[in-house]
């Protein structure tokens, strides 16, 4: 018997119906399975009862898979396959996969030759440069700096730099109880004339994204709070 699919299943970046930022195509693949790995049962269960599936989500088996996992229990997550079952894979929200522990799944499927399938859905970081007026041409996700101050500011010394000597774009994003402390160092040590770009809750109804230079940010701050957020600038 061929082994199953793991499917790389989106999910919207905030609340609302999935129907509003996920394909039909994508919600007719969930209801077919039935073992799913997550990165967090409760919203993987909410998630799914608004996908279509409420009523039926005690039937379904759930492995998780974040920063707690263990390599040894990721390797165990072949045998989920066994028997030609597919598997879907899903992220807190977006693409599973992208900062997110669920890569470490994908390199096990392929190592072990299990077809990965990924699904159509919302990108925070490429819906934030399509609307941030950037370089699109040439850009670099630095996921995650450093939390502490002056590493951070290290960090962000180091990503301008870079930005102004390829003319590039870098986007970074936060946990979200630290993006106004983010903010701070980014007006603090950032050139003025350095575009930032702040775009938070994406394709939520409260959707914020503006861009402007580090100066008039400074003359116009605002407070970002534990809204989801990506940040992009261009030196």
């Amino acid at each position: 018997m061929n082994p199953g699919k793991l499917y790389l299943i989106p999910t919207p970046l905030g609340e609302g119906d999935p129907a509003g930022v996920l394909p039909a195509s994508v919600l007719e693949v969930i209801p077919t399975l039935t073992c799913f790995v997550v990165e967090e049962l409760r919203t993987a269960r909410r998630f799914l009862s608004a996908a279509g599936l409420k009523g039926k989500i005690d039937t379904l088996e759930f492995h998780e898979l974040n920063e707690h996992t263990k390599p040894a229990d990721v390797e165990a997550y072949a045998r989920l396959f066994d028997g030609g079952r597919s598997v879907g894979l899903l992220s807190e929200a977006g693409l599973p996969a992208v900062a997110d522990p669920g890569a470490l799944l994908v390199a096990l499927c392929h190592r072990r030759g299990i077809e990965v399938v990924p699904l159509v859905g919302p990108s925070s970081l490429m819906l934030a440069l399509m609307a941030s007026g950037l370089n699109g041409q040439s850009f670099a996700f630095a996921g995650y700096i450093p939390a502490k101050t002056e590493e951070r500011r290290a960090a962000l010394r180091t990503l301008e730099k870079r930005s102004s000597a390829q003319h590039q774009t870098q986007i970074l994003i936060e946990t979200p109880y630290r993006n106004d402390s983010l903010l701070a160092d980014m007006l603090g040590v950032l050139s003025g004339n350095t575009r930032l770009c702040i775009a938070a809750n994406l394709t939520c109804p409260d959707q914020f994204i503006q861009t402007r230079t580090v100066a008039q940010w400074k003359e116009r701050p605002v407070t970002i709070g534990k809204r989801p957020c990506v940040f992009l600038i261009l030196s």
